[in-house]
């Protein structure tokens, strides 16, 4: 399993997106990256400046979102949909963002479930309840 750093991470989206910019090819995860980076402006600068994004990595604040961690976040949401993981997922992100007339503001509600699950599961010791979150994310979609 790859388990990049939070270094690595950086680079990343800080390399998509400039690469994007200028225009040159990008591997197929960046695409996919930088299309998520479009939809936020709000964090062109700080991906535009991949020293800074190095050095405010022991930063914390609560006030203010971490560009890196919310791409991240769309990136995984984007995977677990292509290849349904957990079971249902797509369906249940495909209603919620029909429901929210946009995929991108069905993430963000995805986001919040996600997150949920991951704090959980580190708070209680336990895996990630892949189960608990898909029930989350189709009570959104359905509104039940």
């Amino acid at each position: 399993m790859f388990t990049p750093s939070q270094a690595d991470v950086r680079r990343f989206f800080c390399g998509a997106f400039d690469k994007g910019q200028r225009g040159l090819p990008l591997e197929p995860l960046e695409t996919l990256a930088y299309e998520w980076m479009l939809r936020h402006p709000e964090y062109h600068g700080a991906l535009a400046d991949l020293e800074a994004a190095l050095r405010s990595m022991t930063d914390v604040d609560p006030a203010r979102d971490n560009p890196f961690l919310h791409l991240s976040m769309h990136l995984s949401i984007s995977e677990q949909c292509s290849i349904d993981q957990p079971p249902g997922i797509r369906q249940a992100v495909e209603l919620l963002a029909a429901r929210r007339g946009s995929l991108h503001a069905a993430h963000h509600e995805v986001m919040e479930c996600l997150g949920r699950m991951l704090w959980e599961s580190q708070v209680n010791g336990r895996p990630p309840d892949g189960q608990a979150y898909l029930a989350e994310v189709r009570r959104r979609a359905t509104g039940a």
